[in-house]
């Protein structure tokens, strides 16, 4: 059943040239997508396009059969669609605890806030853990399973994860996708936007090529990950390894 539907958008920034230029994109419910294409491909633009804080000037998104291409991104937000950027946007300065209860503030029950802080929590032990801890001295890692969390508290139909490995070490990055691999566990509608094309693709369901604005291959991520013109243009060929000397 198809959740999330883009249909031929084209979008850009101010009195700029698109930058989406036609893109489309078929999500379905309790799935992973991870797109992938170079640098100015369209990518973030996409996902800022559909959380609202671009408007598309031609085309059309739909959450659940409702167009939501024409409403603002708190509007959005409410229907479902939960944005994670790369700066990950948290409160430095609040610990923990305090910054999970401002990504609830629109909940008027507070039981039910802490209940599902809990639940994140629990999800998230090491965030359990550090609950008291100022969200400036977590690792780069932790802050982005902290913005992670936070999304999860409305309850979202679908969260838009913009580059979450972006400029961490190795070990963090595979913290990050372990904490991607749980909410994809769990059921949760995901989109991706990944630097790190092999590593997003290893992760989803289904893989998207966004290239000069446009969705050039769609199909299950595992297809794309065989494809060899996907590993030449997007993957990097992996070095053979050396035969052993006899």
């Amino acid at each position: 059943m198809t959740l999330l539907e883009v249909k031929n958008v084209s979008a850009g920034y101010g009195a700029g040239p698109n930058i989406l230029d036609g893109a489309s994109l078929a999500i379905e419910r309790g799935k992973t997508y991870c797109i992938i294409g170079p640098n100015g491909a369209g990518k973030s633009t996409l996902l800022r396009t559909i959380c609202g804080l671009l408007r598309p000037r031609a085309g059309t998104i739909a959450l659940a059969g409702q167009r939501i291409d024409r409403l603002r991104p708190d509007q959005i937000l409410t229907r479902g669609i939960c944005f994670v950027p790369q700066d990950r946007s948290l409160f430095p300065d609040m610990s923990v605890a305090e910054n999970l209860q401002m990504g609830g503030y629109t909940l008027r029950d507070r039981g039910v806030l802490a209940a599902r802080i809990a639940a994140v929590l629990a999800m998230f032990p090491v965030l359990a853990d550090k609950r008291a801890q100022r969200a400036r001295t977590l690792s780069g890692g932790q802050q982005q399973m902290l913005a992670m969390a936070r999304a999860l508290l409305l309850e979202p139909q679908v969260i838009l994860l913009d580059e979450p490995s972006i400029g961490l070490a190795p070990q963090i990055v595979s913290q990050v996708f372990e904490a991607i691999a749980r909410l994809r566990e769990a059921g949760k509608t995901l989109i991706i936007v990944e630097q790190n094309a092999r590593k997003g693709l290893e992760h989803a369901d289904r893989g998207c090529v966004l290239d000069l604005g446009e969705t050039r291959i769609e199909g299950p991520a595992q297809t794309l990950l065989a494809d060899p013109r996907i590993e030449e243009l997007y993957l990097g060929k992996r070095r053979a390894r050396p035969e052993p000397r006899a």
